[in-house]
């Protein structure tokens, strides 16, 4: 069997932790498997790349910030060949031009397009296990390209997929994916199992465990992924195409603090302002989420939007410079707001669901500004220092809620 195995920066934080992977590797190999590893940037190692970068220049180039942070997955690939040669097994480091990683031009948020196979498949007939630089690429300029945040799992899956792999496994610091994340939601308990679909709105939603657009390529390929833990032998979470049918309400709550509104107020109510609005987004790859419009009065209409924080000031800055053309009156926004959603196949056939979930922002008091729905999921936007509150109430409702339908 051919496994991709990708671990992250808390479990290769520090050589107590690099040596336990290193183990873990060995002993997946020794099976009789053929083993490739992605590894991520030790521990804080990344946000602290990004802290030195701001003491030298706060406004750097996204080409640059790219050649800096790619620096730390491949201080933990040669360190980890290292680990594995002191405990007899053979392993070699690879970065992602050696491997011919090739992505698209997009600086801090590039989209992998090809994976060169040749060189990892002659390492591995070699019995060789195969380390490979995760979140990151090479674009046709021969820069090298960062996938975004947790772009690690994303170079992972690719992996899996381009080598038509037996098992992707994305080891973490948590046993698996939880119904909420269990530092805030005490009783919040593990899945065996969730669907694509399911895990892909978490993933967007605020779920810290899975890069959504490693989510969405498994989807794609049907890569066999499962998520557990770097420190305990816990089977962990299958994510498959389809899960065992159970009476499950949802599959999970999720809170997202990394949001944004922006409301432009006072726009003319014609055809074709909104394609003005969403276009100048796009062109500026600037990911937008829950929309709102009000209905048009006086010749005019509000629409109201959310984008990642990371985006807010461009966003701004491009609305203020179009403002004349798009006819708008003001340009408000609001970061102090929190998104709070809950996700589940089961949602469709079981009414209520929406009234549940209401019913447990009423009892926690919590008000509501904006609301987002489709088949396997309704977003809200709350104040953020309600978020957490909202977070705990919530689970607790249909956790209640779904004891007693398998009661039934």
């Amino acid at each position: 069997m051919l496994i991709v195995q990708k671990f992250g920066g808390s479990s290769v934080a520090n050589k107590e932790r690099i040596m336990n992977v290193a183990k873990r590797i060995l002993e997946t190999q020794q099976q009789g498997n053929q083993v490739v590893v992605v590894l991520s940037a030790q521990g804080d190692t990344t946000d602290e790349l990004i802290e030195k970068a701001m003491e030298i220049n706060p406004k750097a180039s996204r080409r640059e910030m790219d050649m800096l942070l790619s620096t730390g997955e491949q201080q933990s690939v040669a360190l980890m060949a290292m680990a594995i040669d002191s405990l007899g097994g053979r392993a070699i480091s690879l970065n992602a031009m050696q491997v011919g990683i090739d992505t698209t031009t997009t600086y801090s948020n590039a989209r992998i397009k090809t994976i060169n196979t040749g060189r990892i498949e002659h390492e591995l007939e070699q019995n060789k296990i195969v380390i490979i630089t995760g979140f990151q690429g090479v674009n046709k300029f021969d820069d090298i390209t960062t996938l975004g945040r947790g772009g690690s799992d994303t170079s992972a899956v690719a992996l899996a997929a381009i080598l038509h792999a037996d098992c992707c496994e994305i080891y973490t610091d948590v046993e698996g994916i939880f119904t909420a994340d269990p530092r805030i939601v005490k009783d919040a308990y593990k899945l065996d199992e969730i669907s694509y679909d399911e895990m892909l709105e978490l993933a967007s939603l605020g779920a810290k465990v899975l890069h959504s657009r490693s989510v969405e390529l498994a989807k794609k390929y049907n890569v066999n992924m499962v998520v557990r833990s770097s420190m305990t032998r816990a089977e962990g979470t299958s994510v498959k195409e389809e899960c065992k049918v159970e009476k499950m309400l949802i599959s999970g709550v999720a809170a997202d603090k990394d949001v944004s509104r922006i409301s432009l107020i006072g726009i003319k109510d014609e055809p074709g302002k909104a394609f003005e609005v969403f276009s100048l987004m796009a062109k500026e790859k600037i990911s937008v989420d829950i929309i709102l419009q009000s209905v048009g009065r006086d010749d005019t209409k509000d629409i109201s939007f959310t984008v990642a924080k990371s985006d807010l000031d461009l966003a701004l800055k491009v609305l203020e410079e179009n403002k004349e053309r798009l006819t708008v009156k003001e340009v408000v926004h609001d970061d102090k707001i929190a998104k709070l959603s809950i996700v589940g196949a089961g949602m469709a056939t079981n009414p209520g669901v929406a009234a549940l979930f209401f019913e447990a922002l009423y009892d926690a008091g919590v008000n509501i500004s904006m609301i987002s729905t489709s088949e396997i999921k309704i977003s809200v936007l709350v104040d953020e220092k309600e978020v957490e509150n909202a977070l705990v109430t919530v689970h607790e409702k249909f956790k209640a809620a779904t004891a007693s339908m398998r009661k039934m």
